[in-house]
């Protein structure tokens, strides 16, 4: 799914400053003990702040938009998908942390496949038992591995080097069990489809219009 992003508009604070430079100029070129001088003054600080934002528009940037509270009606549902977005964004920090590619891969694996199962979930509430161990235990457990992985990838000692080397070598394991769940979520709609196009069949079959 696309990230969402708002447009926000930086202003430059460079006009300010052409406003404020007018001041001291005026206080060496004006008698700025006299009514009118301060009037012009003002003046010339006011078209310098409007030609300061002619000339150095505001800066537009893009922002990722705030997450919308997911609800699906129920609460213990909605609990436990906050939870599964919450551990799910910590996926893309570890990515940026870890440095071994293979396993960067895999963790981009678990996070397009977790990103499906949110959004799945967040539209077909009445599926959320079926991740239940996932929220629960899949995806905390392999957050809390990743972490202690992207902790121990520059430490030196044998018991380092054991743990990462396990980590990666269950890392394909741990992303195809999270694309599996996915794909799990979608078993009652294609044996659904599948009896349909059977039925049709069968029915083109009988009115000779195959």
């Amino acid at each position: 799914m696309p990230e969402r992003k708002i447009e926000k508009k930086i202003p430059s604070a460079v006009p300010l400053y052409l406003a404020a430079a007018v001041w001291p100029v005026a206080a060496f070129l004006l008698p700025l003990y006299r009514l009118w001088a301060v009037i012009l003054a003002a003046v010339l600080s006011v078209i310098a702040w409007k030609l300061g934002r002619k000339m150095f528009p505001p800066v537009v940037v893009y922002m990722p938009a705030p997450e919308e509270p997911i609800h699906t009606g129920e609460a213990a549902t909605d609990e436990m998908l906050e939870k599964v977005r919450k551990n799910l964004a910590l996926l893309p920090q570890l990515d940026d942390f870890i440095k071994d590619e293979r396993l960067s891969a895999c963790i981009r694996r678990m996070e397009r496949a977790g990103s499906g199962i949110l959004r799945e979930v967040s539209e077909h509430p009445e599926k959320a038992r079926q991740i239940r161990r996932f929220a629960e235990y899949y995806l905390p457990t392999s957050i809390k591995i990743l972490s202690v992985y992207a902790r121990m990838e520059r430490q030196n000692g044998e018991n380092a080097a054991e743990l990462r080397r396990e980590v990666e070598q269950n890392a394909e394991i741990i992303a195809k069990a999270f694309e599996n769940q996915l794909d799990s979520l979608f078993e009652s709609e294609t044996l659904d489809i599948s009896t349909d196009i059977e039925v049709l069949r069968d029915m083109l079959q009988s009115d000779a219009l195959n």
